[in-house]
């Protein structure tokens, strides 16, 4: 029996509520490791099972990532800001988001480090001489690392 046979106040399996979705099973269990709103009943053997509710919840949350462009993080601050019935109606779904400052310390990736000044008279170099310098630098250390 597929998704589309089941009647709309059915629980879905985790691989039903994926189909329906569209994203992957794993996708699911990383967004509930993430969004505490998202709550699947769980069943003997950590079988969950996805209600109405839950789907609707879920469908928010891959809107937020998927179309509005939100990170994790961003969808999280919505979700706390505006509340999970922002996420259930569509109708009253609107993006307005203001820029949020990031801590580097709240950072979930590491910030790449500030670029050093050029010296005075120096032009900016491309790519292709950035490249090109590795491939010396590479030539020269296997060079040296190869057994005579």
């Amino acid at each position: 029996m597929s998704v589309t046979e089941k009647s709309p106040d059915a629980f879905r399996t985790i691989g039903e509520a994926a189909e329906e979705l569209e994203v992957p099973a794993h996708v699911l269990r990383f967004w509930e490791s993430k969004f505490p709103q998202i709550s699947p009943l769980k069943r003997a053997g950590g079988r969950r099972f996805y209600r109405p509710a839950d789907l609707a919840l879920l469908r928010g949350i891959k809107r937020l990532l998927y179309e509005d462009g939100f990170t994790i993080r961003g969808a999280r601050k919505f979700i706390a800001d505006n509340g999970v019935a922002a996420l259930l109606d569509p109708a009253t779904h609107s993006v307005t988001r203001e820029p949020v400052a990031v801590d580097a310390a709240d950072s979930e990736a590491p910030a790449s480090p500030p670029r050093p000044p050029l010296p005075p008279g120096e032009p900016e170099r491309g790519i292709a001489d950035v490249l090109r310098d590795l491939e010396e630098a590479r030539a020269k250390l296997k060079s040296v690392l190869e057994p005579r």
